[in-house]
Parts: C-alpha cells; structure tokens; sequence
C-alpha cells in the first residue's frame, strides 16, 4: 500500500516511534500497564495546568463520540437542563446525544461561520434559571472555526453554571489553562493533538462536579462515574480496554512534551495552517472561516469554480502523497484540509505544489 499523509483533524498521521508501540501486547490486569494508565493522567493533567487537588482524569473507551456521550449521560441528572451552544455538525450531535438520552435542553444555534452572541447567551440565562449546564464543542472541525471558550467561560462563572466543553479537536494543540477557565468537564481524544490513534477518549474533570454525579448515568459501559471510581484505585479499566492504543498514546505524550509541549506544539500548527491558508489563496481557493476566527487545526475551502470536481481533485491529491477529507458539512460547495499530526513545513509546501500542478496554474 502507498503511504500517504493524513490531512485530516484525527485520524492523523503519527510518528513511527507511536506506531512501534503498538507491536507489543500488554495485559489490562498487568501492573505495568495499570502504571501506564496512571502516568496518562497524571500527564494530562499537567497539559490542562489543572491541580490534582481540584481536578481529575477519565479515560473512556470508544471514539470522541463515545466519551462526550459518557458526559452527558453522567454529568447532566433528569432535573438538569441544559444549554446546548452549535455552529456545526459536532455541536449539533450532542443535540441529538441529548435526545436519545432524554434530557432537559435549550438549543442555540448561529450559522457555520458565527460566533454565539454574548448578549443573546446573557438574555437566555436571565430568563431561563433551569439552566444548570452550558454546552460547546471548542473547535468546530465541521469548518475550523475556534469559538470563544473563554466568553463562555465568563458566562458560566457569572452565572453559576456547570461548564461542558467539547475539546476533542483542539486539546493538545491550542494553549489553555482548563483551572484559570474554570472548565468542569473538557473532552478529549487520544487521535488528536497529542497525536496517537484512535480507542479511547479522556475526560478532565472537577472532582467535586464528578462526585456529585453518582447514580446520574443511564448507561453501564458510559458511566463516567463509575469509570473514575475504578480507574482511582490503581488504574484498572471496568471493562477491556484499548490496550495497544493506550500504550501509543503514553509514547505520544512523551514526544508531545519533547517537542515543547503544547505552546511549541500549537506554534507549529499556526505554521502549518498560515502557510495552508496563504498557498491556496494565491491559487484560487479561499477560506470559508475568517482569519480571526480560524483554528490552528482544520480549515474549510470553498471550491475554486463552478466547474471544480472534488473526487477528481481528491484522487489526485492521494495518488501524490496526501490525504484530504473528503465530503463537505456546509451547505455550500467545501471541502476541508487538516494540518495537524506529523505534518510539518515542508509537507505544506509540498502539498501545494501538487495542488498546484492539479489547478495547472503558477503561483505569482
């Protein structure tokens, strides 16, 4: 098979010293892979800056998808109501989570490429004190827009509410202090910025916000309670966990914090996505996010002409080295571009000069 890098948000393309870990199989009941789980939280607590007094880790196996279920269901009781913030696809399916699990909800939503509005939030707080929980996917990897955690953040404190934020795209490789935030329940994924594969999803948790939740879940294998209390003991997962995948991603860590951890990390990333951004503008394609609005992770192009056929384009673009995401999310005519994982300057540039030769033009 070709290899081909991924220019994707997660699934991405991790270093070999990752993959090489995987070759060795562990026991879940081993003490030597229970220290492993330890270490992991341990370590991502030091990425959120969050004290092990106020705060704790959570792994969950599954996707992203899984373990933002897993909080939902746990953190939010029948009484609960929650105020669910969307501008994208990923927002929308905790929505939907919400639905299926029966809970109590206020949908706000702005379009794809809109922050939510202070002073709207404000109003529906004022006039709806059965909001207990705010709701926000961080990084929208339906476009790349970063939204604003931090006036959220603000909203929740002034308010008093419990603070959910969906950080599955953007932990890892956008700087931000989980404590000075006053952030209750972030999520993550081991496939993301910290760049190991998919299996598992973690959860960096208010110990007070999670002691109160016992009894909340509706379901066994999501109960983010009972995970936290067996996981306290001596790092012993309930159920099978994702024992290959754990070991990758305590070796993602290491190299993560190698590199400089997530300042030089997210400064690469700014790189990647400046030279991304800046290369397919002077051919044609332009961002559907603006500057000031775009993350360092993801960015959604508008396709260049009416005539442009993105299958052919795709194709073209895998056989030469790289991997986009294929099919769009918006209504209108997009497709999207990561530049997160083991993709460094010179991958950029190389993927615009296959661009390049695709759209048959020069760059001036």
């Amino acid at each position: 098979m070709k290899q081909y890098k991924l220019l994707t948000p997660g699934p991405l393309t991790t270093s070999a010293s990752v993959k090489e870990e995987m070759l060795f199989d562990r026991c879940t009941w081993d003490q030597d892979y229970k220290d492993i789980t330890q270490k992991i939280r341990k370590q991502l607590l030091d990425l959120a800056n969050a004290s092990a007094d106020d705060y704790t880790v959570v792994l969950m196996q599954g996707s992203g998808t899984f373990t933002v279920e897993s909080v939902m269901t746990t953190a939010l009781n029948k009484e609960d109501k929650a105020l669910i913030i969307t501008n994208g696809t990923y927002g929308e399916r905790i929505v939907k989570m919400a639905d299926y699990i029966g809970l109590r909800y206020k949908h706000y939503d702005v379009a794809y490429n809109a922050y939510p509005d202070e002073m709207e939030l404000r109003s529906i707080l004022d006039n709806d004190s059965a909001i207990t929980h705010l709701v926000m996917v961080h990084c929208e990897t339906t476009t790349g827009i970063l939204n604003p955690v931090e006036m959220i953040s603000e909203l929740a404190k002034t308010y008093q509410k419990t603070l959910i934020i969906d950080a599955m795209s953007s932990f890892g490789g956008v700087e931000m202090n989980v404590q000075d935030l006053g952030i209750d329940y972030l999520i993550s994924s081991a496939n993301k910025c910290i760049q190991g594969v998919p299996g598992f999803g973690f959860v960096i948790a208010k110990q007070d916000k999670l002691t109160a939740c016992e009894g909340n879940a509706s379901s066994l294998s999501l109960d983010l309670y009972d995970q936290w209390k067996e996981m306290n003991k001596d790092g012993k997962w309930r159920y099978t966990s994702p024992t290959h995948v754990v070991a990758a991603f305590s070796k993602a860590i290491d190299e993560l914090i190698a590199e400089g951890g997530i300042p030089a990390r997210s400064r690469r990333y700014q790189r990647n996505n400046q030279l991304l951004r800046e290369g397919l503008e002077r051919l044609g394609f332009h961002a559907y996010i603006t500057d000031e609005r775009q993350s360092p992770i993801i960015t959604t192009f508008l396709f260049p002409n009416s005539t442009f056929e993105f299958e052919d384009f795709y194709q073209y673009v895998k056989e030469n080295g790289f991997v986009l995401y294929p099919g769009k999310l918006t209504e209108m005519n997009t497709f999207r571009i990561g530049n997160i994982g083991e993709v460094y300057e010179e991958d950029i540039e190389k993927l615009c000069n296959v661009i390049q030769e695709y759209m048959g033009v020069g760059i001036k």
